[in-house]
């Protein structure tokens, strides 16, 4: 593993210990040239997925793309990094359980906001905004009143 301070390419494991529910494993590492010391985590991937984006477009998923925009969501939330972590595992999971490596953007979008919801839901509603490019103030209200139980019907 490269130093990422020094780019030595000689660094050592100084400690390795089980991450994230036991799906990933946490890496202390030290760089005898630079003296540095950095954490790296190593996590099993079951396949190569493809992200279909709505205009056709390919790419390779990235993990750490999906974590941005999670964590951008769930930002000054009451939530504990490693359950955040947890979350985030399982998405990736089950996005590579679903059988194909080609998966629509739209598909990982869904997921996300399924699993937000039962979270927290600022952080749905904040997720939700940007997938569904709110507009104006009009699309908040109009998303957050289907959220909202039918109040009883007076007499």
């Amino acid at each position: 593993m490269r130093c990422p301070f020094c780019g030595n390419i000689d660094t050592q494991v100084k400690d390795s210990r089980p991450a994230e529910d036991h799906v990933a494993i946490r890496r202390r590492r030290f760089c005898p040239a630079c003296g540095g010391r950095f954490t790296t985590y190593e996590r099993v991937q079951l396949r190569d997925l493809v992200v279909i984006k709505s205009s056709g477009k390919r790419e390779p998923f990235d993990r750490d793309k999906l974590e941005r925009s999670i964590r951008i969501a769930m930002q000054k939330r009451p939530i504990e990094p490693e359950r955040l972590d947890q979350m985030i595992s399982g998405i990736v999971r089950r996005l590579e359980s679903l059988g194909d490596v080609d998966v629509p953007s739209r598909t990982i979008g869904e997921i996300v906001m399924e699993t937000l919801a039962r979270i927290d839901t600022v952080a749905y509603v904040r997720f939700a905004s940007v997938y569904k490019n709110f507009q104006a103030a009009d699309d908040f209200d109009k998303f957050v009143s289907e959220l909202r139980p039918n109040p009883p019907a007076q007499e």
